[in-house]
């Protein structure tokens, strides 16, 4: 717990560094804090005595002030800073003021943080504050003793330094760094490289070879990545090192969160630690530097390196397997003892072990107090308690002290004096170091779970950690205060046993609370409050809490809170600019939680201009696109098309089913298709031919990226998340199709009409069915491709095809593949044609056609899809010589059955006679015959050639690897083979290590093995690909004991196994609810999940407790030879294996498998054939958590039978604790098994069924349902009671009838049924004439407002429009809208009409307004519907009143301003707003808002702006009118004063702000009727007001106005014009304008005016019409022609567009112009993203050859290469230009550049180059002028 302050002066202990350690360099506090300490040690020091205190001889000698600053500074200047001067001067005043104003003295100290659980420090023997004003010497022995109490305090973030030692507990763990949660609700964070040096080591591997990972394949990427999650884990204990301590502020005057930087490193954490003092039971910190077989080897970091630490396997904890540790992970380790050389430190992880203190396991002695280290568990020796903790001693020489928290203290009513007695020894463990505190003290916690190295758990539920039973965020309506700790916050009972929660004196109330009392006030002891939970700090034990009201009503505290599809509501924060340069949008959903709406999802049509729509401040309705906590973002989206859905939420892939619809977004086009997202990570494939009925070549030309379409779901596999998806109507395809297409059979003979053709097939529509067909170019005849093209040019579209054979179907695709092969045709016809593979007939003939053709093999295709092979061995031998064997696809083949694979369903094929392809099963030999086949040192000695390995020989191999399910051997150097995992062992009990059968063979032991064939990797399906057949075979092998010891082998065939045989299986592959098992080599089952084991807890993870290769005894529950299936058992019952419906009962427990997952129900598989829902009323005991969504698929759940219907086959089942687990827990929703159940009165919850027209439908079991009637669901009349309604929502209600011979329940949702407090609401007859209430605007019309008041039934009222104000109302709906909140007097009641009449007058409450405010404002708040909304008391003692018209809430700016002036009624909305901008007024008060106001009006306020501009007229009239009222002299004199005002220049105001209404422009266009400026400015404020009209005015009186030789001027205002146009007008205003415009102006320079405002606001299409026409009309200006290719190439994307416009510009421009346009053009292809820089070499190239000596070309092409960045091509246009024939001036320049250009981007030996060349060409200008 963190310390109070003292009321006293600072304690030297926490203030003053230690004489003997050293200060970090950064932090300077220790020596600043020294400073201030100076004049009150002055103080108590007398003058008359020389010798200084003890605290005045540490206070002089610091370490920081030796070491870095001079004793004597130079010149006499101080050794502080002028920053460090002007603080302490800054502070010195505060603290003088202070004392005037209150007579106390100030105490400066850091700042509190309000993030801790506060500050508790006290003094132990405290004494009376000293004097100041007393300088004897008496003050001196009180000041030593007062220096003698040890203060018990705790860690904040104020006293932790770097370099202090913390003992901390995992919390959470990120990917580059882990959180740990400290002592008193701190937290600090260890990045990726402060945890050991072998795991630095290897991220700086990581690092070194990032550009080879990027070569290789993802997989082995990934499986390098460093997963902090395999070396910590959550509420691991570990000892932190404080590296480092900041602020994370955006900008240096920002208080930013702080941050505390921590190291796990065993160098930092074991700081003080010596060889010496490592002596059992102490605590050290190590790091894993190997794996060994039996432990681990560890790294302690004291920098010996002769001294190492081993853990054994056993201490590494319980349940982990020291295989499992990675290298470098980090432990916190006891010492259990030493080896005799002291060089090995025997060490422990085991929490269990080192927890438990009643083995003595705790120091207690040590040979010095640097063994004392946090994580050490120690005996002490209590000196001194209070009510703030205890402090004591250990070996009666260290300080310890333990604050308000690790006490004990904070979660207890009693005093801890009864506890912890004086002179008592007790036990503990160290927490933390002060490193900065003389003499050493240490920090302990006495806290259960801290002693026993555990996780705090609450009382009963000790499998949970508290955030499972009290979430964060939570909101607790009645936490009951146990505990007050006055200045420091409230200790609370948040419900969990065990468990308590913390209020921070900062997070009590909104505002700041001064203190706390245990007595009184309302946040005494056992007062109970509304609160919600921040957090949970595990090593406190505690929930951190808060009750304020803002964090109770904000809607959300973290990412975690907010559902994926949730529509939610927030603020504009801003718009930012991502790296594609496109605006996205940032919406604040509340404080600390903001989101981003990605561009394409800002709105559904494109916006041109975002910032024009969304403001900062805007509030917005959006919907959850994706969450993702782990890295702080959420996506929004603003699509209106998204959010007001109905549709679907897929936000995962589990619950999606073929023919599900949902609305998605497309976020990449495709020519094959497009992706659409949905929520979350769930996207889908859109292919092309899904996205319309109709031909669609470019998705581009029809679909935008960001365009919301509504899909329905194709195929889904969640496992591997793969979707595809359709546009297409499904009602498209009818229900007769479907049956047609399904009941259609391949080898079926049809006819069919051609609907359409292309090169490659023909599309057909069958006659009968009309399905659509298709057949491929080459299946249309036996021949030649030639002849396939000469059929295909004959077939017309309407065409009748007939005796087409039905090659194939696709249900997916709803196509059915037709041949009109004729050789395939007549098979069909004679019945041959292959067509499922139990035709396939060994020796039969067949026809097909190739499908594929492969290197050594080709593959032939049958109808139905079936498939055969036709070895390369049984080809012709003139075929295999020739490219692909002579065949192409769809070529017509007749072959012979070889061959015929019943077990793998597979055949082969020849085309050779039968008596040179018959192949004998009995050898082993390959059909190629090489050197290969002789055998090099075969391993039995005796073996020569490969055919010496025959089928039963028994031999020799030797293990050359060993893996996971094979070993892997040699029986000679060439030759291979294998041995299954199932060949090595007879029995169950050979088998040592049943998780790693294998670990007992190693790699070069030889064993004695029996061949049992050749393994061919092609035919065998469970293992890798690069088991190829070569020219050596791989032979299967075995090492049983019992086959090498017998001659006769029995190969194990699927036929033989039989059902209730047990068998010892090898694990080949994991799924997520099976396993794949061997048998043998050829034998492989499947074991599904709930038969894997008896003991349900190991099948939650499978891949750890059955990992590949490890060995299960089964049984044989099920064999299936034809399909090749074999299900197996490994329970020891056999319940599961005859499960049926007929053998299940009520009440049976069972375990089962979830298999899908709704809001609504789970799935729970039991055996193949029985499988049944778990509904919601069946989930748990409280309906409260009834939550499906938190079980996964393939979830293993026991389950109890609550039902069973045999002839539906239907079961129901339940997983209630009370039903399952035989729970003694309270159940508040009993289980309801019949209506007998069921009485009248009885209150029960239920789920909401259905929602009908005449009532709700509320499930209260699975077969038991109440009706609620429409009148019951409430007290009160709601409009659209069906949106208050959602299936499956929670309802409590009370029954009031049962019928149970009709099995009817009635049910009442009323309040005034079920609530026995219930409160009516205000009917007609409660209301009266004068009464005041407050209700709701329900409509507004032009003659008045409806009014609904609060708290009643429905009642309304009118409240006509001469009733809302003092004055006339000419604009009802300019004052009010739907939904806001007003108080109203009753005028008039017409019970016969039921009538009601309102008033909003602001003279109605003058007296009513008193009258409440002397009321209490509690009881107003409960008032029928009576209340002062909305405004603060600090406004409601200073409410302004003039003329009878209150003002409430105005701001005091305008209370000192004259108040004689109006606001015009039509304004006063806009007036209403623009204060609550300011948070001036509530929205209850807009009709009080009629009250005078006047000051300085600017021109373009919103407050009472004139908009007709005659505002000085109605100022003018007002005034008069006012003076009426008064006598004649004061009404001269007021005229006498406005006259001398009008007198007034005012033309500096004009100056200095500019024209703020119409009449200052009025007045200043009058004296510069030629200024353009001027009249734009006139423009711009018309439009500024919505007046386009007065606008477009405003410009043609410009116009008309400037003089004609004021070219210029009148020019900008036809530019004005055409914008104003374009932007507000018309096509036909913009037309009529520009052509007005080319009349009275240079025509020329107008179009190149419009295409410009064209191109500014997006028009491209309309700036590239006008484009076309300027090069038309003005084809003679070289300007007009490189405009348009600019525009074309950079704008429209278009560089092909624009090369084309240079041929037909040098046509069109005169023959000097050409060289001059051609270089721009040229230059363009450089300076565009879309040009081709090679092209613009090419075009200068052209020029230079044709003008070699215009250096101005040379010039352009090298700045153009410089900036283009290629090196060489720089040098070699240097060199070029160079080599010619320069003049000396010209070759300077060059040269000079060129230098200048290497010394930028070129090495010494560029640099040489240069001035080598440089010097050449001096030579050789000498050498010419000696030869003239």
């Amino acid at each position: 717990m963190a310390p109070m302050k003292r009321k006293g002066g600072p304690s030297k202990d926490s203030n003053l560094p230690s004489s003997g350690a050293k200060i970090s360099p950064v932090d300077g506090r220790a020596s600043k804090r020294q400073r201030k300490l100076e004049p009150s040690e002055g103080k108590a020091t007398s003058k008359k005595d020389p010798k200084p205190t003890v605290a005045a001889v540490k206070g002089i000698q610091p370490s920081m002030l030796k070491e870095e600053e001079p004793a004597f500074p130079r010149g006499g200047a101080s050794v502080l800073t002028p920053l460090e001067h002007k603080q302490i001067h800054i502070e010195a005043t505060q603290d003088v003021l202070f004392e005037q104003r209150s007579g106390k003295k100030v105490q400066r100290g850091p700042e509190s943080d309000e993030e801790e659980l506060g500050e508790s420090t006290s003094v132990i023997s405290r004494e009376k504050k000293l004097n100041p004003k007393n300088k004897n010497k008496k003050a001196l022995p009180a000041a030593k003793k007062e220096d003698d109490g040890l203060r018990i305090e705790g860690l904040s973030y104020k006293r932790i330094v770097p370099g202090s030692l913390v003992l901390g507990q995992v919390s959470q763990i990120n990917t580059h760094d882990i959180a740990i949660a400290l002592p008193n609700n701190l937290t600090g964070y260890v990045p990726l490289t402060s945890i050991s040096d072998e795991l630095t080591k290897r991220v700086e591997a990581l690092v070194e070879d990032e550009d080879d990972e990027e070569s290789n394949d993802e997989g082995s990427v990934k499986d390098r990545d460093i997963n902090l999650k395999s070396y910590f884990s959550i509420g691991q204990y570990l000892r932190a090192y404080v590296s480092s301590t900041s602020d994370e502020s955006s900008n240096g005057t920002a208080k930013g969160k702080k941050r505390l930087e921590l190291s796990l490193n065993p160098q930092q954490a074991n700081t003080g630690l010596s060889k010496d003092d490592l002596v059992t039971n102490s605590m050290v910190q190590a790091a894993v530097i190997s794996i060994e077989d039996n432990g681990l080897v560890m790294n302690l970091g004291l920098g010996d390196v002769t001294l190492k630490g081993f853990m054994s396997s056993k201490e590494v904890g319980h349940g982990v397997d020291h295989n499992e540790i990675e290298v470098g992970a980090v432990f916190l380790c006891l010492v259990t003892g030493l080896s005799p050389n002291g060089n090995v430190v025997k060490l422990s992880a085991d929490a269990q072990k080192a927890g438990n203190l009643k083995k003595a396991n705790f120091l207690s002695e040590a040979p010095t107090v640097d063994a004392f280290l946090p994580g050490t568990a120690v005996e002490i020796l209590v000196a001194e308690v209070n009510s703030s903790g205890f402090a004591g001693k250990v070996m009666g020489l260290l300080d310890v002290t333990a604050d308000l928290v690790h006490s004990g203290a904070g979660a207890t009513e009693k005093d801890i004096g009864n506890r912890f007695k004086t002179g008592s020894k007790i036990k503990g463990r160290i927490i933390s170091t002060f490193p900065t505190v003389e003499p050493k003290k240490l920090g302990v916690s006495v806290l259960d779970h801290v002693l026993s190295l555990s996780s705090q758990r609450p009382k009963g539920i000790k499998e949970r950690i508290p955030l499972d039973v009290l979430p964060i965020s939570t909101i607790l309506e009645e936490a009951k205060v146990i505990k007050v700790e006055p200045g420091v916050g409230l200790f609370l009972d948040v419900g969990v046993k065990g468990v308590h929660g913390f209020v921070h004196i900062s997070r009590v109330v909104d505002g700041k609370i001064e203190t706390l009392s245990a007595s009184t006030g309302q946040h005494k002891i056992g007062s109970t409050h509304r609160t919600r939970i921040l957090g949970y700090n595990a090593m406190d034990g505690l929930f951190m809490a808060s009750m304020e009201e803002k964090i109770l009503n904000q809607a959300f505290l973290r990412i975690e809170d907010i559902k994926v599809g949730e529509v939610v509501k927030g603020k504009v924060e801003k718009l930012i600019i991502n790296p594609a340069g496109i605006p996205d949008v940032l919406i604040n959903l509340a404080e600390g939680i903001i989101g981003l709406v990605p561009n394409i999802h800002l709105a559904d049509a494109h916006l041109q201009h975002p910032e024009k729509k969304f403001k900062e401040g805007m509030l917005v309705t959006a919907r959850v696109l994706s969450t993702d906590p782990a890295k702080r973002k959420l996506r929004l989206t603003l699509k209106k098309s998204l959010v007001n859905s109905e549709g679907s939420i897929w936000a995962s892939y589990e619950g999606i089913v073929p023919g599900s619809q949902s609305p998605g977004t497309l976020v990449n086009i495709l020519h094959t298709g497009a992706r659409v997202q949905f929520y979350g990570n769930v996207n889908a494939f859109l292919p092309v031919s899904e996205m319309s009925e109709a031909y669609i070549e470019d998705p581009k030309q029809h679909f935008r990226v960001g365009q919301v379409v509504n899909v329905h779901t194709l195929t889904i596999d969640p496992d591997k998340q793969k979707m595809i998806v359709s546009c297409k109507d499904p009602s498209v395809f009818g229900q007769a199709q479907q049956s047609a297409l399904t009941s259609l059979k391949p080898g079926t003979l049809v006819n069919g009409t051609v609907i359409e053709k292309s090169n490659d097939n023909v599309v057909l529509e069958l006659n009968e069915t009309k399905l659509r067909a298709i057949i491929v170019l080459g299946q249309l005849v036996d021949g030649s491709d030639k002849k396939c093209i000469s059929v295909m040019k004959n077939i017309r579209v309407g065409q009748t095809m007939q005796n087409l054979v039905v090659l194939d179907k696709s249900e997916k695709k709803k196509l059915v593949i037709l041949s009109n092969k004729s050789s395939l045709v007549e098979e069909a016809k004679i019945g041959k044609l292959l067509t499922s593979f139990e035709d396939v007939k060994e020796g039969e003939t067949v026809k097909g056609f190739v499908d594929n053709v492969r290197l050594y093999e080709v593959f032939l295709r049958f109808a139905g899809g079936l498939t055969g092979l036709l070895p390369k061995s049984q080809l012709p031998e003139d075929a295999v010589r020739l490219p692909d064997f002579g065949m192409k696809k769809h070529q017509s083949i007749s072959a012979r059955i070889l061959s015929v694979d019943h077990g793998q369903r597979r055949f082969l094929l020849s085309l050779k006679d039968s008596e040179t392809s018959e192949v004998t099963p009995a050898t082993v030999k390959t059909t190629n015959s090489s050197p290969d086949e002789v055998v090099s040192n075969p391993i039995d000695g005796e073996s020569s050639s490969i055919h010496d390995f025959t089928l039963g020989k028994l031999t020799k191999a030797r293990i050359v690897s060993v893996k996971e399910t094979q070993l892997n051997v040699h029986l000679g150097d060439n030759i291979q083979g294998r041995i299954d995992v199932s060949e090595l062992f007879d029995s169950w009990e050979d088998i040592k290590d049943r998780k790693h059968p294998l670990k007992s063979f190693s790699t070069k032991q030889t064993l004695d093995v029996r061949i049992l064939g050749i393994h061919d990797a092609r035919n065998h399906r469970f293992l890798p690909i690069t088991h190829r057949a070569g020219r050596v075979p791989v032979f299967e092998l075995s090492a049983k004991p019992r086959s090498t010891a017998t001659p006769d082998i029995d190969i194990l065939t699927l036929d033989k196994v039989k059902i209730g045989s047990s068998w010892i299986a090898f694990v080949n592959n994991v799924a997520d609810d099976y396993l794949w098992l061997n048998l043998s080599p050829n034998i492989r089952g499947r074991i599904k999940a709930v038969d894997i084991s008896d003991d349900l807890s190991l099948l939650k993870d499978l891949d750890t407790n059955f990992p590949v290769g490890s060995a299960l005894k089964v049984h044989v529950t099920n064999v299936d030879v034809a399909n090749s299936r074999l299900d197996l058992s490994a329970r020891s019952d056999t319940s599961m294996d005859t499960l049926t419906f007929s053998s299940l009962s009520i009440g049976l427990i069972l375990p089962g498998r979830v298999t899908r997952v709704s809001e609504r129900q789970i799935m729970v598989q039991l055996s193949d054939t029985v499988s049944g829902p778990v509904n919601l009323v069946d989930l748990a005991d409280d309906y409260s958590e009834a939550d499906p969504t938190i079980y996964n698929k393939n979830d293993i759940v026991r389950v109890c039978v609550t039902h069973v219907n045999v002839p539906n086959k239907r079961i129901s089942l339940s997983t209630r604790p009370s039903r399952v687990l035989n729970s003694s827990l309270p159940v508040k929703d009993p289980e309801i098994t019949g209506i007998s159940q069921i009485k009248i009165n009885d209150v029960l919850r239920g789920f909401v069924k259905n929602v009908s027209d005449k009532g709700v439908f509320v499930s209260l079991a699975t077969d038991v349902t109440a009706y609620v009637r429409v009148s019951e669901l409430s007290d009160s009349f709601i409009k659209d009671w069906k949106s208050q309604f959602q299936v499956d929502q929670l309802i409590k209600g009370k029954i009031i009838a049962v019928d149970p011979f009709s099995n009817h329940i009635q049910m009442s949702l009323k309040s005034s049924i079920i609530d026995k407090n219930y409160i009516p609401p205000i009917n007609f007859s409660d209301l009266s004439v004068g009464q005041v209430v407050v209700g709701k605007v329900r409509k507004v019309e032009d003659f008045g407002v409806f009014i609904v008041v609060d708290g009643s039934a429905n009642v309304s009222g009118l409240c006509h429009r001469s009733e809302m104000a003092e004055q006339r109302v000419s604009d009802v709906k300019k004052l009010y809208d739907e939904g806001d909140v007003v108080k109203a007097k009753v005028l008039k009641i017409e019970p016969e009409k039921r009538q009601i009449s309102f008033g909003l007058k602001a003279s109605y409450f003058l007296n009513v307004d008193s009258d409440m405010a002397d009321s209490d404002e509690d009881d107003t708040n409960k008032m029928k519907g009576i209340e002062l909304a909305g405004i603060d008391s600090e406004y409601e003692d200073d409410t302004n009143k003039m003329k009878g018209i209150e003002l409430a809430g105005i701001d005091s700016e305008y209370e000192d301003e004259d108040m004689d002036g109006g606001i015009d009624l039509d304004n006063v909305k806009d007036f209403v707003e623009d204060v609550d901008a300011e948070d001036v007024m509530s929205d209850a008060d807009r009709p009080m808002a009629s009250g005078s106001f006047q000051g300085t009006v600017a021109g373009l306020s919103t407050a009472g702006f004139d908009w007709t501009g005659g505002l000085l007229d109605e100022d003018e009239k007002r005034l008069d009118y006012e003076s009426d009222e008064e006598n004649a002299d004061s009404k001269s004199k007021k005229k006498r004063r406005r006259k001398a005002e009008i007198k007034v220049d005012r033309t500096g105001d004009l100056d200095a702000n500019g024209p703020q209404s119409v009449a200052d422009f009025e007045r200043l266009l009058l004296g510069q009727p030629d200024s353009s400026f001027l009249w734009l400015s006139y423009m711009a404020f018309q439009l500024q007001l919505s007046e386009v009209g007065k606008a477009r005015e405003i410009s043609e009186r410009a116009i008309r106005t400037i003089n004609i030789r004021e070219e210029t001027e009148k020019m900008n205002v036809w530019v004005a014009l055409l914008n104003l146009e374009n932007t507000y007008g018309s096509d036909e205003t913009v037309e009529e304008a520009f052509e007005r415009a080319c009349q009275f102006n240079d025509g020329q320079e107008i179009h190149e005016r419009l295409s410009s405002i064209y191109i500014q606001s997006g028009k491209n299409e309309k700036a590239d019409e006008l484009f076309q026409s300027m090069v038309k009309k003005f084809s003679q200006d070289p300007k007009i022609w490189l405009n348009y290719a600019t525009f074309l190439t950079t704008t429209l994307k278009s560089p092909d567009r624009a090369r084309g416009l240079l041929p037909r510009a040098m046509q069109s421009l005169p023959q000097y112009a050409h060289l001059d346009l051609t270089s721009k053009f040229a230059q363009l292809e450089f300076r565009s993203m879309h040009g081709d820089p090679e092209r613009g070499r090419t075009m200068f190239e052209g020029l230079l050859s044709t003008f070699p000596k215009r250096l101005d070309l040379w010039n352009v092409l090298l700045d153009l290469e410089m900036k283009q960045g290629d090196k060489e091509q720089v040098r070699r246009l240097f060199g070029r230009i160079t080599a010619g024939q320069l003049k000396s001036r010209k070759a300077k320049f060059f040269f000079k550049r060129w230098l200048q250009y290497e010394e930028k981007e070129g090495d010494g030996g560029s640099i040489d180059v240069v001035k080598g060349r440089a010097a050449e060409y001096v030579r050789q200008q000498g050498a010419e002028k000696v030869d003239r």
